[in-house]
């Protein structure tokens, strides 16, 4: 037989534990290339850049 709770869980316990389980907003920085905003550590989808770099070939993208 599985291990049951002793007692009941209070809502107001319940809910005081799922107090920090909020999904938060993505934080977003601007691309030094085109000053779109875009998430951290990744190409910016807009021009193609990443830490200075051109990574991916927007024209050929577009096409």
């Amino acid at each position: 037989m599985t291990p049951l709770p002793k007692r009941k869980v209070s809502k107001g316990r319940r809910n005081r534990r799922r107090a920090h389980d909020a999904i938060s907003l993505p934080h977003l920085v601007r691309c030094p290339q085109c000053h779109e905003l875009r998430l951290p550590h990744t190409v910016c989808p807009y021009c193609g850049y990443y830490k200075g770099r051109e990574i991916i070939h927007m024209e050929e993208a577009k096409e």
